[in-house]
């Protein structure tokens, strides 16, 4: 097998850091601070898909997280578990909640990185959603 050294950070180990910076985008309720956020962690041509939503670019994305944050207002996304990572794809689990509430869903997301380590493509999987 031939390897290749790089001295730039691997998946593995910016998962951890790049899902915090995507759940502060989607937890950003500030329009000019969400999009520094989302422009920050996700490239350009960003791909984003859901069982409920799709979006494109870093204005879908943006839009994206504003509808969501208007139909659970007050709530929060907070990180389960370790985000892992390898090659160029992370995977990470989250938890939707009003403060101090049980969750209202919990989901997992896998998504791939560009060369510039931003997310390009996000696919999420509900594991969870209340009743």
């Amino acid at each position: 097998m031939n390897t290749v050294e790089s001295s730039a950070p691997t998946a593995a180990s910016a998962a951890p850091d790049i899902a915090a910076r995507y759940i502060a985008a989607w937890n950003a309720t500030d329009t000019t601070e969400r999009g520094r956020l989302v422009r920050g962690v996700f490239s350009a041509d960003v791909h984003y898909l859901d069982p409920m939503m799709e979006g494109r670019g870093h204005d879908g994305l943006a839009a994206l997280i504003a509808g969501a944050q208007q139909r659970f207002a007050g709530y929060r996304f907070a990180l389960l578990g370790t985000p892992e990572g390898h090659h160029s794809v992370v995977r990470f689990s989250w938890a939707l909640a009003a403060p101090g509430a049980e969750p209202v869903a919990r989901g997992t997301d896998v998504a791939e990185l560009d060369a510039d380590g931003r997310l390009r493509r996000v696919t999420g999987f509900l594991d969870y959603v209340a009743d």
